[in-house]
């Protein structure tokens, strides 16, 4: 069969290589050529900044990599290069991302574009290396956007569209673009990378708003503020965010005619006819579409809906994808202890005002690496069609109910 000039012309556009989620974020940056990356490493985000690092010492980049003495110095050296009017990423996870919690809000109310990789990993105690979501979810108030991605292609190109959304006039807000520590950020798969060229076209250069090096229109960040001013401040700040869907589609359009593919907000799996729907977050949602496929098969209207834009939370999207539903289970990868869960709260909360109040089944599920299995899956769906619903969380794969 032969191919048409438009086809052509796109396969010469890219190019596909095993890899793993780490190393196609390390590779964007490399592509994108951001003017400060500042990073102090740790597991298991630690191959970002190391290969990144190479990157920069071979003269691939003409970055400027400054190693600093913790995750805290990091951030911190990120929004005085950002405010500076650099085009400004990083990386970190778990505790790391924990020890930037005090710079995260400041770098929201900056305005400060920064484009973040966060490798979700568990918060100790114990101390525990491996995956679940307890580092990203207390910054869910932070002021930053989130967003989980499923696979490393996916974090590629997410990579592409945060440093168009973060940086654009009407949002100017960080993103955290987040994978699954060691599931998605190790494992090797083929991923298709943009040409370089496309990628400086796509992405194109930092035009800063109010750089603090602009001699000539001087301003002032980090001066204190009395009531008079900061509520003002910060409500200017949310409209960022609250501009953010709109931007992320046009992006999203454009994105789309370059590469071919498509993230929307929400990635919803067979949930149109579907009287059953498990809510799911990142790489575990690929068990629940093949459960999905199975039961399908055997007569049973069954559906998935990936959230992959966590904040702003999409609650229009969600609940026009879940209204109608006989019942819904919500996975959460951490806990809110004494609280719902986060994932689950904010399910609850999109569907509170749908006129036919759908039931939410909550559960938790891999904290601290636990494997998900289909048979777990396939668990939650007869939960959900025997209607065996239970005041607060249920837990997924604790060993005692092995036993």
């Amino acid at each position: 069969m032969g191919h048409s000039a438009e086809r052509d012309e796109a396969d010469t556009n890219r190019r596909v290589e095993m890899t793993s989620g780490n190393l196609a974020f390390a590779e964007a940056m490399r592509q994108i050529n951001p003017d400060v990356v500042a990073a102090y490493p740790i597991t298991p985000s630690t191959e970002i900044p190391m290969r990144f690092a190479e990157y920069v010492a071979n003269g691939d980049v003409d970055t400027r990599y400054v190693a600093v003495e913790s995750e805290h110095s990091a951030i911190t050296a990120c929004v005085g290069a950002s405010v500076a009017g650099g085009r400004v990423m990083t990386a970190s996870s778990a505790n790391g991302v924990a020890l930037m919690h005090e710079i995260f809000p400041i770098a929201a109310s900056f305005r400060a574009p920064i484009v973040f990789g966060l490798v979700n990993r568990s918060l100790g105690a114990p101390v525990n290396i491996h995956c679940d979501h307890s580092d990203s979810m207390p910054e869910r108030d932070s002021g930053w956007v989130q967003i989980y991605c499923e696979d490393a292609q996916e974090v590629y190109d997410t990579v592409m569209l945060s440093v168009r959304l973060a940086e654009h006039p009407d949002v100017l807000t960080p993103v955290f673009v987040c994978q699954d520590g060691f599931i998605t950020s190790h494992c090797y798969e083929p991923v298709e990378f943009l040409q370089d060229e496309s990628v400086r076209q796509f992405v194109g250069t930092r035009e800063p708003r109010y750089p603090l090096l602009d001699v000539d229109n001087p301003v002032s960040y980090g001066s204190f503020t009395m009531s008079e001013h900061y509520f003002e401040i910060k409500r200017n700040q949310i409209e960022g965010l609250n501009n953010v869907s709109r931007v992320y589609r046009e992006l999203s359009d454009e994105y789309v005619a370059l590469s071919g593919r498509e993230y929307p907000m929400i990635d919803r799996y067979m949930t149109d006819d579907a009287d059953y729907v498990v809510v799911i977050m990142s790489s575990a949602t690929g068990v629940v579409k093949d459960v999905v496929d199975d039961l399908r098969r055997e007569g049973v209207r069954a559906g998935c809906l990936r959230v992959r834009m966590y904040r702003p939370f999409p609650s229009g999207e969600v609940r026009e994808a879940l209204s109608g539903k006989k019942c819904v289970a919500v996975l959460d990868r951490s806990a809110s202890p004494g609280g719902v869960a986060p994932l689950a709260a904010e399910i609850k909360s999109a569907l509170y005002m749908s006129p036919d109040r759908v039931p939410v089944f909550d559960y938790i599920f891999g904290l601290g690496g636990r494997d998900f299995f289909p048979d777990d899956a396939r668990r939650v769906f007869q939960d959900l069609m025997d209607m065996r619903y239970e005041d607060g969380a249920r837990y997924i794969g604790l060993l005692e109910e092995d036993d």
